[in-house]
């Protein structure tokens, strides 16, 4: 007689999330160095814009890998013991906070050299230049980082953490996040078939928070990125 297959988690979410977490943060070093490069002119309110977007992307990230040490390290531990090695990717997550903290005092100081009455635009593309390096610094942290963890991980979590444990991680992430923003983000950056197979999983409701959720950071992004 056949034996049932065990159910597998379906690591969808984590891998579009991953994507989108890279993604964007290679968009806003590129768009920082036009900026850097007098390509684009930014004002104080374009610059608060920027500001307020790198805060909610940062604040992402941190809450995305913080979720990973505390919730997800201790399931992987639990259930596939002595296979996984975790120590190299808690030390990224240690190392990686710094960069964030300094993509937010980057963002603070564009800002205020915008703030004056007749700002500074060389300085501001130097201010510029600064930053569009610290976020491709961060992007290459972080192409290298889930890299190494999508191929690590995945393969254990899929044959060794159970679709009820996986649930618990995925909730645990969701919790911590500004759905305003990572919700429309997931959606620019998922594939057509994966986005199809999200609204399958989530239901009626997944599409009803987009539509809701659309608009508004559709005109965040053009405050950041331009039309």
């Amino acid at each position: 007689m056949g034996t049932t297959p065990r159910a597998e988690p379906n690591l969808l979410g984590f891998r579009v999330n991953h994507r989108t977490m890279r993604a964007d943060t290679r968009r806003l070093a590129e768009l920082l160095d036009r900026v850097a490069g007098g390509e684009l002119t930014y004002d104080r309110r374009r610059a608060t814009a920027l500001r307020t977007y790198l805060g909610l992307l940062c604040d992402g990230i941190h809450h995305h890998h913080q979720t990973e040490d505390d919730v997800l390290w201790p399931v992987l531990e639990r259930s596939a013991g002595g296979e996984v090695d975790l120590r190299d990717l808690s030390a990224d997550h240690a190392a990686l906070d710094p960069v964030l903290d300094e993509v937010r005092a980057g963002a603070d100081e564009l800002v205020a050299v915008l703030a004056s009455g007749a700002p500074d635009q060389g300085r501001a593309r130097t201010v510029a230049g600064r930053l569009a390096a610290t976020l491709a610094r961060l992007s290459d942290f972080l192409d290298t980082h889930i890299e190494q963890e999508e191929r690590l991980l995945f393969p254990v979590i899929r044959r060794h953490v159970s679709v009820a444990d996986w649930n618990s991680v995925e909730r645990a992430v969701r919790r911590g996040g500004s759905i305003r923003f990572e919700l429309p983000r997931l959606e620019r950056y998922a594939e057509p078939a994966e986005l199809a197979e999200l609204r399958a999983i989530a239901g009626p409701v997944l599409r009803v928070l987009l539509a809701v959720m659309r608009p508004g950071f559709r005109r965040r992004e053009a405050a950041v990125f331009g039309d």
